[in-house]
């Protein structure tokens, strides 16, 4: 999907005019321009391609902690950011590292809600890593709340559960506790 960056610069300059700012001013001239190419650079996750490599060896249980994120919320197009976590019990084989991550930043640089995102995580790394035993948990700060409307800094916890990890809790809880000194800290406000 290419981003239509000319098409981004005119409607970022009309929205600059509605607001009753001067388009031309010396600080907002160049403002259409950033926009659009962060536009393109925030939302490239439609453009992943989804390539894996996978090794042979293996062990009992793979966690990946603490993978940062930032995304664009789909309501209000404000940033939400935060942290995932995501553990597989491996098949014979396990998936490089940075694939997970790239899993991540691929649904992450999207419009997104933060549910949705979960979900679609852990369904690629079921893909990805061939083991429908899969745990993702994604912890975000949403600016949508934080800035507006009911103004709270809590962060908002989703987690994606397959196979074992729904139906085994001292495994899931045994992911809670190895990720819990990578989990998400508070707001400084």
């Amino acid at each position: 999907m290419a981003i239509d960056k000319r098409s981004i610069e005119e409607a970022i300059r009309r929205i600059l005019i509605a607001i009753g700012e001067d388009p031309n001013r010396e600080g907002l001239k160049e403002t259409p321009r950033r926009v659009a190419e962060m536009f393109e650079e925030i939302l490239g996750g439609y453009n992943a391609e989804d390539e894996y490599t996978l090794f042979t060896e293996s062990s009992d249980l793979v966690v990946l902690g603490g993978v940062k994120f930032f995304s664009l919320c789909e309501h209000h197009l404000l940033p939400f950011f935060g942290l995932a976590h995501i553990a597989y019990l491996p098949r014979g084989k396990v998936v490089g590292l940075s694939k997970l991550a790239r899993i991540v930043n691929k649904y992450a640089r999207r419009l997104q809600v933060q549910e949705r995102m979960t979900e679609q995580i852990a369904d690629e790394i079921k893909k990805a890593t061939n083991s429908d035993d899969v745990m993702v948990v994604t912890e975000a700060y949403h600016l949508c709340m934080i800035m507006r409307g009911v103004r709270n800094a809590s962060p908002t916890v989703v987690a994606a559960l397959r196979g074992a990890f729904r139906e085994d809790s001292w495994l899931k809880n045994e992911v809670y506790d190895i990720i819990r000194p990578y989990r998400i800290g508070r707001f400084p406000f």
